[in-house]
């Protein structure tokens, strides 16, 4: 199962758009999808007690990250950078097992015009330090707000082709990784 993981909590993220987008078309490729949105994340989280034990109600975002082959975060940039919530998520993570030996892909969206670029590298590092294998190929969606629909619809055949081609990719490049290691 692909984990495609909304990377902000933000109320009308349009980066909740684009990773339904990305589950639609791991689905209509018969690949076992999961979305996973922050905006769900339990309040409680936010709590200083949950450094030392987390709440309860965080295991199934827990889980759904170890129970899977692959993870594809959609990534606004915010202030130059990947979203605070998201940071916060993946240190709440147990470490090391979470991302260890993980493949990971990134797709950015930006209202600006470089799609995110800055936010994408800095979580590559992030994700490098946690040992997990990154995807080299990544997509950028800049102006967002000119590429979807009013019913959130990515509009630009382009796009949607190219973010076809490295989501299929990334699928391929995850049963690759389960094979050699099987």
């Amino acid at each position: 199962m692909i984990l495609v993981i909304s990377g902000t909590n933000r109320p009308g993220a349009r980066t909740l758009a684009v990773a339904r987008a990305v589950e639609r078309v791991l689905r209509e490729a018969g690949e076992p999808v999961q979305l996973l949105d922050l905006a769900h994340l339990p309040p409680e989280l936010f709590a200083p007690s949950s450094y030392a034990a987390k709440p309860v109600n965080f295991e199934p975002f827990q889980r759904a990250v170890l129970g899977s082959h692959g993870i594809l975060a959609v990534v606004p940039e915010y202030n130059g950078s990947y979203p605070g919530v998201l940071k916060y998520f993946i240190d709440m993570l147990r470490f090391p097992e979470s991302l260890h030996d993980k493949p990971a892909a990134f797709v950015g969206v930006a209202t600006g015009r470089w799609g995110a670029l800055r936010a994408v590298e800095q979580l590559e590092m992030v994700f490098a330090y946690r040992h997990a294998h990154l995807y080299g190929r990544r997509v950028f969606l800049p102006a967002i707000g000119e590429l979807l629909d009013g019913a959130g619809q990515l509009t630009d055949p382009e796009l949607l082709d190219r973010l076809r081609v490295m989501v299929l990719g990334f699928a391929a490049f995850c049963r690759n990784l389960r094979a050699t290691r099987d």
